[in-house]
């Protein structure tokens, strides 16, 4: 095949506020031929978007040349669609309309007739054919994103450039995108260059996978070709023993690349022997459920947190809406499980419930002997957001909570808390920063350490890597998995990620899809810790677990009628 697009020796810096150039892209090369998917995988800052933004013509390279057709790119054109991250619609235009302006200002030389017929194919083509009256109001976020790639599909290019445009959605809603890129792919045999930070969506969508170094002056350092047959189907992948030694080369060379970058860190100080007060002291203990009592008579032992015919009802213009119906659960103390399932299926509602922030509909759950039916600082929660104090540093962000919790232990003491956690994240560098100076990672690090300085009862935290790469992701998994191996704190996590769901727990709890979500299903994760990322892709139980919930996860993928 002929290349279709020549990047040589490209280069951009910015001038930052105090006149500092930052070089962003220090030389890339790279050569696309006619026809291929090519996945640019990088960190956080690594320059993903600036580069697809130079391919795009929106910006111009300091340096180095980039050839469409052997012809220098001149600013943006229609040979070259560009979906973004955001939507970017006009809210109060449908469906149609939205694309019809891309149509109407590209194909000016075709009859109105000719440029209705395009619209409306490439809004069938992926899948809003019956959503073509309806404005972006009216459609959840992945469809939104559905019609931006309708809209640059109309354009009729010759490369489709996506920069990161799944990873603001739920999983689910994303493999469904991702299914609809491959079958857009497959059908219009269009070039596409994607900007991800996704490996399994790389290796899933791309014939070649490209890996930028980590900023400043990102290089490509690596390419991959990706030579597992099409098409790819998610769970069979998984056994494929190519794919997994494929998977394991570009998860060990990103893992070498980012250790240039903070991990976890040995503290400067040690942690004072000073154990927290109990807040609940002296408060008159709510009578436990009879049945919980009755239950407690068994002869189970460990019950240091049970969750016991757990039912959450919201009420609605409908009727009364059951999200989480009969959800059962008992947990050692220390251990760590993870809950799992689609979007909507009340990981967040029981998660919430547990926390004591949301009420409980029926049922109970008693933590340490105690029912939980307010929320306290023996049951720290880490959020999707860090919820930080913008105005504070990330030493008086933490001391907030160690001040209240220590009232008893010394000035000096109660820093050496807040000091240790931080340098353990590895933030002893950055304790005295502003938190609004600080990237998504870095304040989602001082999350986690003002967490663990609490020394709670309970740990509860909710897709706290959610909104970061899956690269920065995998450096604070790490950070939790370190410092979890210090405190071993009873700890619950809610995630969408099945690869984290099996590295950080004793036990994946798989939950059906909502409403009436509940259990259905509990996997023993069998692997020994401490556990390192590296190790687990070279055990053979690792893919297997990974298969289980990958297995789970498809049978309800419309919903438990199809697992029935």
């Amino acid at each position: 095949m002929a290349t279709i697009l020549s990047l040589q020796g490209v280069t951009k810096s910015y001038t930052g506020k105090s006149g500092e150039q930052t070089s962003v892209l220090g030389g890339v090369d790279l050569d696309v031929e006619e026809g291929e998917f090519i996945a640019i995988l990088g960190f956080s800052g690594a320059g993903k978007t600036t580069l697809i933004s130079a391919i795009a013509g929106l910006i111009e390279p300091d340096a180095g040349r980039i050839l469409l057709r052997g012809e220098p790119v001149d600013g943006p054109g229609n040979d070259r669609g560009l979906v973004f991250q955001s939507y970017s619609l006009f809210p109060w235009l449908t469906v149609e309309r939205n694309v019809a302006l891309a149509v109407d200002a590209v194909h000016k030389d075709r009859s109105k007739a000719e440029r209705a017929a395009l619209v409306r194919q490439k809004v069938e083509l992926v899948g809003l054919g019956h959503a073509m009256d309806r404005k972006p109001s009216q459609l959840s976020g992945g469809m939104r994103q559905r019609v931006a790639v309708a809209r640059a599909l109309a354009m009729e290019p010759e490369i489709l450039l996506l920069d990161e445009p799944l990873s603001a959605l739920d999983a689910l809603t994303r493999s469904k995108l991702q299914d609809e890129i491959e079958r857009i792919r497959r059908e219009e045999r269009r070039t596409i260059i994607l900007v991800t930070n996704d490996v399994d969506e790389a290796l899933l969508l791309a014939d070649r996978v490209a890996v930028l170094t980590p900023a400043p002056a990102a290089t490509i350092g690596r390419l991959f070709t990706v030579d597992v047959p099409r098409p790819r189907d998610r769970e069979a992948v998984n056994d494929d023993a190519h794919f997994q030694s494929l998977r394991k080369d570009i998860v060990e060379y990103l893992g070498a690349l980012s250790q240039q970058g903070a991990g976890t860190g040995d503290a400067s100080v040690a942690l004072p022997e000073v154990t927290p007060i109990d807040l609940f002291a002296g408060r008159r203990e709510p009578e436990l459920p009879a049945a919980y009592v009755a239950a407690g008579k068994s002869a189970v032992e460990r019950r240091y947190l049970e969750f016991f015919k757990l039912h959450k009802v919201y009420p609605t213009p409908r009727g009364p809406l059951t999200v989480v119906e009969d959800f059962n659960l008992l947990m050692d103390k220390g251990e760590f499980v993870s809950l799992i399932g689609h979007s909507g299926c009340g990981k967040s509602t029981v998660l919430t419930m547990a926390a004591g922030l949301n009420a409980i509909s029926s049922g109970g759950i008693v933590l340490d002997n105690r029912e939980i039916d307010i929320a306290g600082p023996d049951k720290a929660v880490v959020f999707q957001a860090p919820s930080l104090m913008p105005w504070l540093t990330a030493r008086q962000n933490v001391a907030l909570g160690v001040e209240r919790v220590y009232p008893h232990a010394s000035k000096a003491e109660r820093r050496d808390i807040v000091d240790y956690y931080l340098d353990r994240v590895g933030l002893s560098a950055s304790r005295d920063r502003m938190a609004a100076e600080m990237s998504n990672g870095m304040r989602q690090r001082v999350g986690i350490a003002r967490a663990f300085a609490l020394s709670p009862r309970l740990l509860l935290l909710d897709e706290p890597f959610g909104m970061l790469d899956s690269l920065t992701r995998w450096d604070l998994q790490d950070v939790l998995v370190e410092t979890w191996n210090r405190t071993k704190v009873t700890a619950i996590m809610v995630t969408h990620d099945v690869d984290e769901a099996i590295l950080l727990a004793d036990r994946v709890v798989m939950m059906t899809n909502g409403p009436n979500a509940t259990i259905g299903k509990i996997l023993k994760v069998d692997l020994p810790r401490l556990r390192d990322r590296k190790a687990l892709l070279d055990d053979p139980r690792f893919y297997q677990y990974r298969q289980e919930v990958l297995h789970f996860l498809a049978e309800y993928d419309h919903g438990p009628a199809k697992a029935a």
